[in-house]
């Protein structure tokens, strides 16, 4: 942490300051403060002094606040302030830190403040140094001797410091909670039992009493105007200690009756001011003591500071996770469809913050998209960065995507426009994108990837495997640098099959390569249970359990056994100059053949359809829609359509002299079953049926 901090200001050249050898064999350390990045230097001597070890230390002045007791280091804060302040050179000061095990010592330490030509002081250089001896005599001699009652206060600030430090690893008001009532007890500080409360509207709300069963009736929700210790504490802004049980019952002769069981013979209820507003009071109930001391009331009073400032991290901890993760929900979408032929589960994980508060959003979505003809979208994506801008910038990159998909473009156009999309959107971010197009009647599934993870591929056996997907630049990038052209990878999605997309937060480990991460996930998927619902939970509670500042995005898609039935269509657009849509098609063709049990008249299907397309591209000058259908009736056929914009109709002729021109029709009649021509709208569709079975 201290190499980050170093490297992110500049440090000077000289720093830190190497001590005189002679420091050393007298027994003194040095330190080096700079001032600009906050780091402060100690040699081994101080990190003798202060019983620090080296890997306990960071470089932050914070952190030793772990051997200098709070009053202590406020006082020494305020010197330095006031040299600093002041224009002095240098100051001087005796404190007490306290030693691993719990007993105090003096030191001695000594600075002299650095400032640049302008007179803004830029380091601080000095010594430190043991003074338990020193100070020995005179202590002895005017008789501040540490009495019991010192001892006891020790223990006390001990507790205290524990307590704050425990605290400081706290993230939400539960964690404060937790900490009170569980993490080395503030029964240690000889309380009986303890109650917390917090504002709302008016009121106290109680959040925490122990221990178990000593909570009072009637107490849960007080207002602040009632006649209750808590309810005091928060109108008055000041700490209420109570001395004995004649004065409890005296001031609050409602809470009185309710904890006479408890023997309680004194009480301290501090107010919890953050910015001088209440947010709430914590109260300490003894049984063994009468009364405080001045020092006594001055640890707890800091020790009600402390807890009111870890609440209040707490609550915009919560408060800003809660925004983050509405943001980020309103950002995905509401509900997914219900698909005819398939089970989806979706799932979503927000990551963690590193421990740092803030809004904590990412750009990972999901989106199932419906499409014509039985045929579904699913989209799986990721945009780069962790934070509003990349949340904002998935919600219009999402909406795009169903727009494109919906409006009809083949899988690759689709991406290619979002590309250039978020290329326009003139942000500085890229993302990752992978989008499967299903026809579920068929099973044909046409795969594009934009940089994004490989999916992987379930079968009904439990058997996984990963799908290499041919995959090109991430949207943003590819429109960049001018590649926007992505390869179309098509497999078959059997009955009982699933698809698993997911982004990368749900595959990358600490310390692990992405394949060792994809075998993992590969796995679990293999071992996991065939309900893609309760899969989706066992591999989102993975994450849960593994944590990590990674949003994870998951969604699954199980293709259901379906009957072959008529209806189930694939469709493709093809456009003149457009030679990896014409691919595209040739592939879906392939597989919706294999897919309808016509394997034996592949060939001959393929070579029509293709004929059929290079007609219209050759001679309309426009584009083409292919279409397949399965249909059923006494007998099983496979459709194929291909419909252009022209409304001239084609007709037979002889080939020319050279024999390339004039033989596609030829080539229909004489392979196809049957075929026709219809006029839609402004154009008309050239179609053809193959007979590939009797009906079962």
């Amino acid at each position: 942490m201290v190499e980050r901090a170093a490297s992110a200001l500049s440090l000077p050249e000289d720093w830190p300051a190497h001590p005189d050898p002679i420091l050393a064999l007298n027994r003194m350390g040095s330190f080096d403060w700079d001032l600009d990045t906050g780091l402060l230097h100690m040699d081994a001597q101080a990190h003798e002094i202060f019983e620090v070890r080296p890997e306990e230390y960071d470089g932050r002045p914070e952190t030793l606040t772990m051997r200098i007791p709070s009053p202590e280091g406020r006082r020494l804060d305020t010197l330095v302030a006031q040299a600093i302040k002041d224009g002095s050179e240098n100051y001087g000061t005796y404190i007490r830190t306290r030693r691993r095990d719990g007993t105090l010592r003096w030191i001695h330490t000594q600075g002299y403040i650095r400032r640049d030509e302008t007179g803004r002081p830029r380091r601080i250089i000095g010594i430190v140094r043991d003074a338990t001896e020193e100070l020995r005599d005179s202590i002895a001699r005017s008789g501040q001797v540490e009495t019991a009652q010192d001892e006891a206060l020790r223990r006390q600030t001990n507790v205290v410091q524990i307590t704050t430090a425990a605290l400081a690893h706290a993230r939400t008001v539960q964690d404060v909670i937790d900490v009170l009532k569980h993490s080395h007890g503030l029964t240690h500080l000889g309380a009986t039992s303890l109650v917390m409360g917090l504002v709302e509207a008016g009121r106290i709300r109680l959040v925490a009493e122990g221990p178990e069963g000593s909570f009072v009736p009637g107490t849960l929700v007080t207002r602040i105007d009632e006649q209750y210790p808590m309810s005091e504490a928060v109108r008055t802004l000041s700490p209420q200690f109570i001395e004995s049980p004649q004065e409890f019952a005296e001031r609050y002769p409602i809470l009185w009756p309710h904890l006479t069981d408890l023997r309680i013979t004194s009480a301290a209820y501090l107010p919890l001011i953050v910015q001088a507003r209440p947010i709430g009071a914590l109260g300490l109930l003894y049984d063994d003591r009468r009364g405080f001391t001045p020092e006594e009331r001055n640890v707890l009073v800091a020790l009600g500071s402390s807890i009111a400032q870890s609440l209040q991290r707490a609550m915009f901890y919560e408060q800003e996770k809660d925004l983050a993760q509405g943001l980020q929900q309103a950002m995905l979408p509401r509900s997914i469809p219900s698909v005819p032929g398939a089970d989806v589960a979706v799932r979503y994980r927000a990551g963690g913050a590193g421990g740092s508060l803030g809004l904590d959003i990412g750009g990972d979505w999901y989106d199932l998209i419906p499409l014509p003809g039985g045929r579904v979208g699913a989209v799986i994506g990721d945009v780069q960065g962790h934070d509003p801008h990349a949340a904002a910038v998935m919600g219009q990159l999402r909406i795009v995507l169903r727009a494109y998909a919906a409006e009809g473009h083949t899988p690759a156009a689709v991406m290619a426009r979002a590309s250039v999309f978020l290329k326009e959107l003139d942000t500085d971010r890229f993302a990752t994108c992978l989008y499967a197009e299903a026809d579920l009647s068929t099973g044909v599934v046409q795969l594009v990837r934009a940089g994004h993870v490989d999916p992987l591929l379930r079968r009904s056996d439990g058997e996984c495997r990963r799908l290499r997907v041919e995959g090109g630049l991430p949207l943003g990038l590819s429109a960049e640098f001018g590649r926007i052209e992505y390869p179309v990878t098509t497999v078959e999605l059997d009955p009982g099959q699933t698809l698993v997309l997911c982004t990368d937060g749900l595959i990358e480990e600490p310390g692990a390569d992405l394949d060792e991460g994809v075998h993992t996930l590969r796995d679990l998927v293999c071992t996991g249970p065939d309900d893609v619902d309760d899969l989706a939970d066992k591999l989102i509670d993975v994450a849960e359990e593994r944590g990590g500042d990674d949003d994870v995005a998951l969604l699954l898609l199980q293709r259901r056994s379906l009957a072959q039935r008529s209806g189930g269509r694939l469709q493709q657009h093809v456009g003149l100059g457009d030679p990896e849509a014409l691919i595209s098609a040739r592939h879906m063709i392939r597989a919706a053949v294999r897919a309808w049990g016509a394997g034996e008249r592949s060939d001959e299907i393929e070579l029509v359809a293709d004929e059929l397309i290079t007609n219209v591209l050759m001679h309309t000058e426009g584009s083409a829609v292919v279409t397949l259908r399965g249909m059923t009736g006494h007998d099983r056929r496979l459709r194929v359509e291909v419909e252009d914009s022209s409304s001239a109709l084609p007709r037979r002729r002889e080939a020319g002299e050279s024999g390339v021109s004039g033989r596609g029709l030829l080539l229909v009649d004489r392979l196809a079953d049957v075929w026709g021509v219809e006029a839609r709208g402004g154009g008309k569709v050239v179609w053809c049926e193959f007979m590939v079975g009797q009906r079962g």
